[in-house]
């Protein structure tokens, strides 16, 4: 039997693995608000807690974000099970989402939080993960799924 949108499946799993391995480390190897600057002014790794969503929006809302979560997760997972084959594209985008979601989603329901540490000073953005990096590369993967096909020529 051949897994069908098997590239949703494994970018999923890897996105979710990342994730969660990235965070363990943080967690394992850092003190809460210690940063490691190393593009120092540019690039650092700073551990830091959010309970809300990406750049702190809706911070302290995180029972109803990690219900949220689930629920993209499930929509996500019937989608790539119940759903026609998918493109490539499509595939990889829906599959990165899923593995964010479900990153997010774990730290929400068993932490309270999110571990964030990718802490970019140069354009003094709000310090994210990987899970937030997988969601953000889903959405332009499923933005070049919904560009016009163009016809491919032949060879005559």
């Amino acid at each position: 039997m051949r897994l069908k949108n098997r590239l949703f499946w494994i970018s999923a799993l890897f996105a979710f693995f990342v994730d969660q391995l990235t965070k363990y480390w943080v967690v394992r190897t850092f003190s809460l608000g210690q940063t490691l600057p190393l593009l120092p002014g540019i690039f650092h790794f700073t551990y830091v807690t959010n309970t809300g969503a990406a750049f702190s929006l809706l911070s302290g809302r995180v029972e109803w974000l990690r219900w949220l979560s689930l629920g993209v997760s499930l929509v996500l997972i019937a989608i790539a099970s119940l759903g026609p084959v998918l493109t490539l594209w499509e595939q990889l985008g829906y599959g990165l989402i899923l593995g964010g979601a479900m990153g997010n989603g774990i730290d929400r329901f068993f932490l309270g939080y999110v571990v964030d540490f990718l802490d970019f000073r140069l354009i003094n953005f709000a310090v994210f993960n990987m899970a937030d990096s997988f969601i953000s590369i889903g959405i332009v993967c499923l933005l070049i799924a919904s560009l016009p096909q163009t016809p491919t020529s032949h060879r005559r």
